[in-house]
């Protein structure tokens, strides 16, 4: 695969040639691996914008600072797990901490490991 560098093109990328899947490129466990799309500005910090998608691996095991989409209380939501104070942490500093309380219906439904962003709607 070739990178594209963000300044002048090189010459090289005019022999590339190839498939792209990327399916094979961004997901690990196909058969646990979902995509959502995000609604809301809570994690323009970490790169994740409204309309963006996520693609979101149920096979790995959620560690502290993974984004991750969870249910808490039945409401799904995509934040940053921070084990260390068992909360869920927004990436905007206009959301405050969620706490997991003691007793709280909380599911972890996936690690998300990666978001595609469109920058022109294809008709």
């Amino acid at each position: 695969m070739s990178r594209v560098p963000a300044g002048f093109p090189s010459p090289a990328d005019d022999y590339m040639d190839g498939t792209l899947d990327l399916n094979a490129l961004l997901i690990r466990h196909p058969s646990a691996s979902f995509y959502c799309r995000v609604s809301g500005d809570s994690m323009t910090g970490a790169g994740i914008f409204d309309g963006d998608y996520l693609i979101v691996d149920r096979a790995l095991q959620a560690a502290h600072g993974d984004v991750v989409v969870a249910a808490l209380d039945g409401e799904l939501t995509c934040k940053i797990l921070d084990l260390r104070h068992q909360r869920l942490l927004a990436a905007n500093r206009d959301y405050p901490p969620i706490p997991i309380r003691e007793g709280a219906e909380f599911v972890i439904e996936g690690v998300v490991t990666s978001s595609i962003r469109r920058h022109r709607c294809l008709p």
